[in-house]
């Protein structure tokens, strides 16, 4: 029985562990019918439950533009779901999202808004800047002032926010342009909803729904 037991304690040993399998981003070939059919499958299933935006519901297609975008930023789904809209008809980031995306970028410290006042202590804009890790050098963003939201007429715009929550606005301007000068790529080429808010107006629905035909 001790030899056996022993024997049974060795096997044990020897016997491989099995790696832990650690679901990766959600990916697909647009080219390939079976990658494609696959992902729509799943799609579909998303689509329908009631947790995902309200832009995505119903909306297959949209959904796998999203689940592409996860796969490129590595973000997760819901995530880009929740930062992905479509504003005059591009899509488009919300303002949050560059602060998040340098963030988890790993390339640089958190971002931080630095204020700009006047000769009597009140807001004259913001800009952002970080620690690049690679080389511990400063990175500094352009700055957002007033003069350059009056001077590109984003005040006066139908709408706009910045007559409500300027220090919110700066915020997402200013992480806008870190983002443009220091990691552009962390936004796939997409602007940000501000960015086309600011240049072609507001709509009272804002966020629009996609619906891609294949006919």
């Amino acid at each position: 029985m001790d030899e056996q037991k022993t024997v049974q304690e060795q096997e044990t040993q020897l016997e491989p562990k099995k790696e832990t399998q650690v679901a990766g981003p959600v990916t697909f070939d647009w080219m390939d019918r079976k990658s494609l059919g696959a992902a729509y499958s799943a799609a579909q299933g998303l689509c329908a439950t009631p947790l995902v935006p309200d832009n995505y519901r119903n909306n297959p297609w949209s959904v796998m533009i999203a689940m592409e975008m996860a796969s490129r930023t590595k973000f997760p789904l819901l995530h880009v779901m929740q930062n992905l809209y479509v504003i005059k008809g591009k899509p488009s980031w919300s303002g949050q999202f560059c602060a998040a995306a340098v963030n988890a970028s790993g390339k640089f410290s958190p971002l931080e808004y630095v204020r700009l006042v006047d000769d009597k202590g009140e807001t004259r804009g913001y800009y952002c800047k970080a620690t690049r890790l690679v080389d511990n050098i400063v990175c500094e963003g352009t700055a957002v002032t007033w003069e350059m939201v009056k001077g590109e007429d984003w005040l006066n715009k139908s709408g706009s926010k910045w007559k409500t929550m300027p220090d919110l606005m700066f915020h997402y301007r200013a992480a806008a342009f870190f983002v443009r000068e220091f990691c552009p790529e962390v936004l796939c080429g997409l602007q940000t909803a501000e960015e086309v808010q600011d240049v072609k107006g507001y709509d009272s629905d804002q966020k629009e729904k996609v619906v891609i035909s294949l006919d």
